[in-house]
């Protein structure tokens, strides 16, 4: 049986995953600035309930952001540091894929814009559809001021736009707001969500080594600001 853990402290919320050969089981908490008290608990708890030892994981799967600095960082070295001790691979996955993945699964979406509010009046946006059973990125992860978001032409209503930037979706230009159909404003990246793909990802032999845990910020203007 394959197995995967996977967690995200990317928003306010903490989630943690199992997939075992297909099957889900998961957690979920909103636990602003409390990240790093619950995951390992959290962890703990979603493996006793599947009766599975750590050691038994064949990978570890983190969302790799964007998203909250600090939270992004977490959830790669809490990753990092249990790949470490088991000697297992590392798969990170985006964030706003993530997103994507659940309009997708929960709603039925063929064509998905997610967005995270950045901060500093920006998004976290890309655009991903659904080709062939698998997400695929028309327009790959960035961060920018919402009057700058060029998309491909879409049918008018067919895109669906998941996750905090939603409320920035006033900013948008007059044709990307026409492209826009249902919209999930208050969904937020979680751990399903990344087992699932990471589990594909690892079917793919998409992997990498504890060491090359990273963050990903977009942002690299607010990192150099903190060193």
């Amino acid at each position: 049986m394959t197995s995967l853990l996977a967690l995200d402290a990317s928003s306010s919320a903490c989630s943690v995953a199992l997939w075992m050969d297909g099957n889900v089981i998961g957690r979920v908490e909103h636990a602003p600035r409390g990240h790093t008290r619950r995951l390992m608990p959290m962890i703990d708890a979603l493996l006793d309930e599947a009766g599975m030892a750590r050691s038994s994981l064949d990978a570890i799967a983190y969302g790799h952001g964007p998203g909250a600095f600090t939270g992004i960082r977490i959830a790669a070295g809490v990753a990092q540091g249990i790949a470490y001790g088991l000697g297992c691979p590392l798969l990170g996955v985006s964030t706003l894929r993530a997103l994507a993945h659940n309009a997708w699964q929960q709603d039925g979406a063929s064509l998905i814009m997610p967005a995270l509010d950045a901060r500093l009046g920006e998004l976290y946006v890309a655009l991903y559809r659904v080709d062939e059973g698998r997400l695929e990125a028309v327009v790959a992860d960035g961060v920018m001021a919402p009057e700058a978001l060029v998309l491909p032409s879409c049918p008018p209503g067919s895109v669906t736009m998941i996750g905090s930037g939603v409320v920035l979706m006033d900013r948008l230009s007059p044709a990307v707001r026409e492209y826009a159909g249902t919209t999930l404003e208050h969904r937020e990246p979680e751990a399903c969500d990344i087992a699932q793909l990471a589990a594909m990802d690892f079917a793919s032999g998409l992997i990498t080594s504890p060491q090359e845990a990273l963050p990903i910020y977009l942002r690299d203007q607010v990192v150099s600001s903190k060193r």
